[in-house]
C-alpha cells in the first residue's frame, strides 16, 4: 500500500493535527498550490453554522475536501478556487455577507474561525 505524502507528511498524520496545526498546514498548502478548496452542492457552497457565525469551510486540497464529504455532506463536490479569484470575489463577498472562514475543519468539525480578510492576509 502506498501512502500519499503532502508537504512531507503522510495524510493520516495530517488528519490528526490540532486545529492550529491544520491552520498552519492550510496556509502553507494554499500558498504553494495557489488554490483554496471548498465543497459545493446543488445550492452552492457548503456552509457550517456555529453558535455565533455562519462559515465557509476551506481545505488545502481536493483530497481533504473530498474526505470530509461524508454523512450529510456525502453528495457534495470539491471545488478548487484559484487564489486570484478568491481575492477578487470571495473575500469581499463573504465579508459583506458576514460569513467567516472555517479553516480546514477536522472530522469532528473543529477548526479555527477567521474573518475573510484575515484568511486573505495569511495566504497572500
Amino acid at each position: 500500500m502506498t501512502t500519499r505524502i503532502i508537504m512531507n507528511q503522510p495524510i493520516e498524520n495530517i488528519h490528526r493535527l490540532s486545529p492550529d496545526e491544520r491552520l498552519n498546514f492550510l496556509i502553507k498548502e494554499v500558498k504553494a498550490q495557489q488554490k483554496v478548496w471548498i465543497l459545493t452542492d446543488e445550492h452552492g457552497c457548503v456552509m457550517l453554522n456555529t453558535d455565533d457565525e455562519d462559515c465557509v469551510p476551506v481545505w488545502p486540497s481536493e483530497h481533504f475536501a473530498k474526505t470530509w464529504a461524508t454523512g450529510e455532506w456525502e453528495g457534495c463536490t470539491p471545488m478548487g478556487i484559484e487564489l486570484n479569484t478568491w481575492f477578487e470575489r470571495w473575500t469581499s463577498g463573504l465579508a459583506e455577507d458576514e460569513v467567516m472562514i472555517a479553516a480546514f475543519p477536522g472530522e469532528d468539525e473543529e477548526g479555527i474561525i477567521l474573518f475573510p480578510d484575515e484568511f486573505e492576509d495569511e495566504v497572500k
